[in-house]
């Protein structure tokens, strides 16, 4: 593999790195501005962007930098699935047993959230697949908390979620939204700097891949950080192939030749 012949001590671009690796651009620092405001002052908040643009990676900072003693994270993502079930999960993420019947759940899920003593965040990734039937259900938990609110709901999805937000039904639930934010592709000099920190966080040298072939990533994957690690490891491999050792120009445009984006 190629971690021995760039002397690399582990994968640069690994979909899941460990949070240490994620760097901190002018996008997330933004973002994460916004966050501390819904932190400290919102009830409803709303990330937007397309599949591979780093929504994930900004919530595990998110919560990474969360006040440990005033908050409880709870993380949900598995969606796609009715809005009994997902009553019935977040129940279990409570630490408690659902019991039956929509009514008693939710009564279940803010007498548990009332009794918290720090305040519950609940975040939903993929929130795009959620059943609509489960948003009525999070503005009836959310408008049934009194002055002091001890629940706090982020929506993380693609964009499709803004269209379904915007149907009448789920009018008070979008009125109630106190941060948008939509998060957008790298400009070509953060694409750069993201290919050298993930090499420079997995022990490499960033001059593995000279400038101007970061710059062709950059405009094959069009900024999304998903395709830059697709298209830098593909890269990574057909260099350790022909035991190359410095990736330029010509080597990326021979990959993508060969490689399909899905």
């Amino acid at each position: 593999m190629f971690l021995n012949h760039f002397s690399l001590n582990d994968h640069p671009f690994m979909e899941h790195p460990p949070t240490s690796w994620l760097m901190r651009d002018p996008r997330f620092d933004e973002a994460l501005a916004g966050l501390q405001f819904f932190e400290q002052q919102g009830a409803i908040g709303l990330i937007l962007g397309q599949t591979g643009i780093g929504k994930s990676s900004l919530l595990r900072l998110f919560i990474h930098e969360l006040p440990q003693n005033r908050y409880q994270p709870l993380y949900l993502h598995l969606t796609p699935i009715n809005a009994n079930a997902f009553l019935r999960l977040m129940v279990a993420s409570l630490g408690e047993k659902p019991k039956i019947g929509k009514d008693r759940m939710l009564l279940q899920i803010l007498d548990r959230i009332n009794q918290n003593e720090k305040n519950t965040l609940l975040i939903i990734d993929e929130a795009h697949l959620i059943d609509p039937k489960t948003l009525t259900d999070l503005r009836i938990m959310i408008s049934s908390i009194g002055e002091r609110i001890p629940l706090k709901i982020l929506l993380c999805g693609q964009e499709d979620l803004r269209h379904i937000l915007k149907r009448s039904s789920h009018a008070d639930l979008l009125h109630r939204i106190t941060l948008r934010l939509f998060l957008r592709p790298c400009t070509k000099e953060q694409t750069g700097q993201y290919i050298d920190n993930r090499i420079s966080k997995a022990g490499g040298s960033a001059k593995i891949f000279e400038p101007e072939a970061k710059f062709l990533i950059h405009d094959y994957a069009a900024g999304v950080p998903r395709q830059i690690n697709n298209i830098a490891t593909a890269c990574l491999l057909a260099a350790t192939s022909q035991n190359i050792h410095k990736i330029n120009d010509a080597m990326v445009n021979n990959t993508m030749a060969q490689f399909q984006l899905p």
